[in-house]
C-alpha cells in the first residue's frame, strides 16, 4: 500500500518553512490504519518481542495496536510529572533546551525484548532517549519502528547498532 497517499502535508505549520506530515488523515482511514499497523506486527513478530515501549503522545497511536495484535504489554513513555507511580528519568535535549522523560520503574523486566515504536524519526532525540530508559531498566532494545522517517534530519544517526524500520520517508 502506497501510505504517503493518506498523509497530508500542512505548509508552515507549526512555524513558517515546515512542511508538517499529518498522521491524523491515515489514521482516519480504518484500511490504512490497520494496514500500517500490520507492517509494524510483522516486523515486530521477526524481532520476537516481548513488549511495546512508545513515548507520548503520538508513540501511543502507533504503539498500542501493534501490542493489542501481539497479546502482548504497551508501556507508555511519558514527559515528567506524569506518571502516577516510581519512575526512572532521563533528560534529552530539545532544539532549544531540555526536557525530561519518564517510565515506571517496573514497566521492563531485565532481558524483556523491547520494540520502541512512534509516528516519526525526525533528530532522533526522543527516541534516543526512550533507548535509554528502556536499557537502565535491563531492556533489550531489538528494533525501533515509524510510520515516517525525515531522513534529511538524519534521526537514524542517533539510532545506530539499533534496526529501525519505517514505512515512508520524507
Amino acid at each position: 500500500m502506497d501510505f504517503k497517499q493518506y498523509i497530508t502535508i500542512v505548509p508552515d505549520w507549526p512555524k513558517p518553512g515546515i512542511k508538517f506530515k499529518d498522521i491524523t488523515t491515515l489514521m482516519d482511514n480504518g484500511d490504512a490504519y490497520k494496514a500500517a499497523t500490520d507492517e509494524i506486527v510483522k516486523y515486530a513478530q521477526e524481532k520476537q518481542i516481548d513488549v511495546v515501549v512508545g513515548p507520548e503522545a503520538r508513540g501511543f497511536i502507533v504503539g498500542c495496536p501493534v501490542a493489542y495484535s501481539l497479546g502482548i504489554g504497551f508501556a507508555p513513555v511519558r514527559k515528567e510529572g506524569k506518571l502516577p507511580r516510581e519512575v526512572i528519568k532521563v533528560d534529552y535535549g530539545l532544539e532549544y533546551g531540555k526536557d525530561v522523560l519518564t517510565i515506571h520503574k517496573d514497566a521492563i523486566k531485565p532481558g524483556q525484548r523491547v520494540l520502541i515504536t512512534d509516528d516519526l524519526l525526525a533528530t532522533g532525540g526522543t527516541i534516543e532517549a526512550t533507548i535509554k530508559l528502556v536499557e537502565q531498566l535491563g531492556g533489550i532494545v531489538v528494533g525501533t519502528a515509524f510510520l515516517i522517517e525525515l531522513t534529511y534530519l538524519d534521526g537514524r544517526d542517533k539510532l545506530d547498532g539499533y534496526d529501525v524500520f519505517t514505512l515512508m520517508k520524507y
